[in-house]
């Protein structure tokens, strides 16, 4: 994990569009919208006496083929229908695939770091997150049935089916980021009393005043709770990990079109107004200085490198990029969940097995799956979503391939874990490639061993 935590420094469609074909439907057909009614039901209109009053058989057929048109091509009810029929963990899988998909977008190489948008990346991640999680617990809720031996009803069906209609918390990723839009007007209103051509310093004290008084937002001083790592959760339960509350004050002064930067400082993550003069920041009238409120209780603590910076000081740090601030974030989140995931293991480290192993036939029984420490696999693969984000950040970043390929073992991921690893082995330094060469073969071997089992072969692969 040391090598984690330190890695930081469209198809044509040839067919017309359902909508217009539906309201040329109705328009050709209004004749027969009243056709849609339950004849079954008293005080309904009977098509069927209709028709034999008429003595017209012919219009009776007319009217079953119409009313089927009207019924399939709306758009409201297919969509309903579709709503209904899908299974849920089919859509959630979509979800997860479709976030994924956003993030990559969002975080590519072709995009400006200006033009990032922190926010509505950490609100895909937290979306992949949750319909991993929802997967997980229809998983789990349909195995209790089955040791019961019980029948389980089926889940309600969900009322949405999009990426964009997922609720996280009660609302989706464009109403959370409507939230920061009204924070900033709420910090906009605190300002109207004041000057028109208001200081930096009282356009800090307001942003300051509606966040963490009105707001009342925290920093979590040791984010245990996975809640203080994801946006969505931070802005419903107004406490955070640093760097999300970091995030929050960065995205609400970019909507007052504030520049606001950042750099990694030891452990923390302090972020400041990019301005000419910053020791402006520190001068103390009344209470702690605005880097103190800004950044919390960490720039007062004399065990952080943190109170030791002035305004010069800030000066000669490296301007984090917006790409950066994400990784910062999901290194977090991979740290929080391998330490939830390696509870029942207290003390073990990624890099645990590559320890004292210099050859692929040595210790095999000892090292093999089924003598792998119990992890929790939810966690587990929590941890792995969150390394295979930040990898697309830094695909050559060898020490965090390596932690990804562990992670894929410890998850008995032997072929995922091979191939990780073995690009890893290129990156690395040569040392490194040493020690990993033979645990890359001892897992050759193991995926070899599952093979022969999967023939129905229980006794463990032996070698002469």
């Amino acid at each position: 994990m040391s090598g984690l935590l330190s890695s930081f420094s469209t198809v044509s469609a040839t067919a017309e569009p359902v909508s217009m074909a539906c309201s040329r439907t109705r328009a050709a057909h209004s004749d027969y919208r009243a056709l849609r009614c339950d004849c079954r039901r008293p005080g309904c209109w009977d098509a069927k006496k209709v028709i034999e009053w008429n003595g017209m058989k012919r219009k009776k057929c007319v009217f079953a083929q119409h009313a089927q048109i009207s019924a399939s091509a709306c758009p409201l009810s297919s969509n309903q229908a579709k709503k209904k029929n899908t299974p849920c963990s089919k859509i959630y899988q979509e979800v997860l695939e479709a976030a994924r998909e956003k993030f990559t977008q969002e975080i590519s190489f072709l995009s400006k770091d200006k033009d990032i948008s922190l926010a509505k990346i950490l609100l895909y991640v937290a979306a992949e997150d949750e319909a991993f999680m929802a997967i997980n617990r229809q998983v789990d809720s349909q195995s209790l049935s089955n040791e019961r031996r019980s029948m389980m009803s089926p889940p309600d069906p969900l009322e949405w089916d999009r990426l964009e209609e997922m609720p996280l918390a009660g609302k989706n990723i464009s109403q959370w980021m409507s939230e920061l839009d009204l924070i900033a007007k709420e910090v906009e209103a605190e300002l109207i009393p004041r000057d028109i051509g208001c200081h930096l310093a009282e356009v800090l004290e307001a942003v300051n005043l509606v966040l963490f008084r009105v707001r009342g937002f925290k920093r979590a001083s040791i984010p245990i709770d996975p809640k203080c790592s994801y946006l969505h959760s931070v802005l419903s339960f107004r406490n955070g990990s640093a760097i999300l509350v970091s995030i929050i004050y960065i995205e609400v002064c970019r909507r007052l079109s504030l520049d606001i930067v950042g750099s990694r400082v030891g452990e923390d993550f302090l972020i400041w107004p990019r301005m000419v003069n910053p020791e402006e920041l520190f001068k103390v009238t009344s209470g702690p200085s605005l880097f103190a409120v800004v950044n919390g209780s960490c720039v007062e603590n004399p065990k952080s490198r943190a109170s030791e910076l002035t305004g010069t000081a800030l000066l000669g740090l490296d301007v984090a990029s917006k790409r950066d601030i994400v990784g910062i974030a999901l290194a977090n989140l991979i740290r929080l969940y391998w330490k939830r995931a390696s509870r029942l293991a207290h003390g073990l480290m990624l890099t645990s097995p590559l320890r004292n192993f210099s050859s692929p036939f040595e210790n095999l029984n000892k090292h093999g799956g089924s003598n792998t420490p119990l992890l929790r696999p939810r966690d587990l693969r929590l941890a792995i979503m969150a390394s295979e984000r930040l990898l697309i950040l830094q695909p050559h970043n060898w020490a965090l391939r390596r932690d990804l390929g562990m992670m894929l073992y410890f998850n008995r991921e032997y072929v995922e874990a091979v191939q990780e690893l073995s690009i890893c082995m290129v990156f690395a330094p040569e040392e490194e490639s040493e020690i990993l060469e033979p645990f890359v073969e001892k897992l050759h071997l193991l995926r070899l061993e599952s093979t022969w089992k999967s023939f129905g072969y229980s006794d463990q692969l032996t070698i002469p």
